[in-house]
């Protein structure tokens, strides 16, 4: 079974999707079918960039109303038998949201959030936490890969030209 690549990011903040941001999305996410937005793109209009990729997304706590009312809190995915669930972490705490996410969704295979700005891909328990960091202002995002178990690596935007 080829593995699925799944482009994550999250915390863009951005009202509208600069051409930075599309080179960026371009360069970054080339070689992934689905895309996994955790929240705080701010406005929806951003997700265009991600034209032909199989697209799911959550709102955050600095979305703006129609955000809100198109893309919900929390999202369970479930790919190749394995559950993902898909929040930006608002509501969860701050210092103790890894704690907070794995108690209420002890279920889960993976558990992909935002909010925190600090990228991190590691296991809690049975639980592969990632946080992408954010695209915007750490220049961080995350590629899961996920065949006959899952696998996740932070990596760095890149500086273009």
């Amino acid at each position: 079974m080829a593995p699925i690549r799944i482009g994550i990011l999250s915390d863009t903040h951005l009202s509208q999707p600069s051409e930075l941001f599309k080179a960026h999305v371009e360069t970054c996410f080339a070689d992934v079918s689905v895309i996994f937005h955790a929240g705080d793109l701010t406005n929806g209009a951003i997700l265009s960039a991600f034209h032909g990729k199989e697209l799911y997304a959550v709102h955050g706590n600095m979305c703006d109303t129609s955000s809100r009312s198109q893309f919900p809190a929390v999202r369970k995915i479930t790919i190749n038998n394995f559950t993902v669930i898909l929040t930006h972490g608002y509501g969860y705490g701050y210092h103790d949201i890894e704690d907070r996410l794995f108690s209420e969704f002890a279920e889960a295979d993976c558990i992909v959030y935002g909010h925190t700005h600090k990228a991190v891909c590691h296991r809690l328990g049975h639980i592969l936490f990632i946080n992408p960091g954010s695209f915007g202002s750490s220049g961080t995002y995350a590629i899961l890969e996920i065949d006959s178990e899952l696998r996740g690596q932070i990596k760095q935007v890149p500086e273009l030209p």
